[in-house]
């Protein structure tokens, strides 16, 4: 089985994630940045993983999903965000992850908390929302993904390997 672990990062996030996953992965497998993807239909599946911006994939992501995840296609997603994974509005933040690459076979999905980047939380402390600016002051995200997080994200992929065969 050819597999692809594949990765937006822009902070090292949702990298350390790709790369746990990535390490637990025998056999053939590729580690390359999201940008670098040319086409997924070549893997007979592909881990992709993404930050959270604005409460769900940025455009980038959301073209990228559309474009790669069709009919056929095997693809587990990976993505981080600043919140607690108990925070109830992360479940609608996830979907719009998980609809953007409905046209392939979603065959697993993980989740977890990543550090919020210093400048964003600046922008969020000055947002005009309350719950923006409160959540900014609040966040206890500094020092993840750690290793509690990213031993869930290799239990995932093994747990994906093994019921792909």
């Amino acid at each position: 089985m050819k597999v692809l672990v594949a990765y937006m990062s822009s902070t090292g996030n949702t990298k350390k994630v790709a790369e746990a996953i990535f390490n637990e992965i025998n056999g053939e497998k590729e580690l390359k940045r999201i940008e670098d993807v040319q086409d997924i239909g070549i893997y007979d599946l592909s881990f992709l993983g993404f930050p959270t911006h604005q409460f769900g994939p940025d455009k980038k992501t959301k073209e990228f999903l559309e474009k790669q995840c069709t009919v056929g296609r095997k693809v587990a997603l990976f993505v981080t965000h600043c919140a607690p994974e108990d925070v109830p509005e992360l479940q609608e933040w996830m979907a719009k992850f998980k609809q953007a690459a409905a046209g392939a076979n979603l065959v697993g999905f993980f989740d977890c908390q990543g550090e919020l980047a210093k400048s964003i939380e600046m922008m969020m402390k000055i947002a005009p929302k309350k719950e923006i600016r409160f959540f900014a002051k609040s966040h206890n995200s500094q020092g993840q993904p750690d290793e509690a997080r990213l031993m869930k994200a290799r239990t995932f992929a093994r747990d994906t390997m093994n019921r792909m065969g």
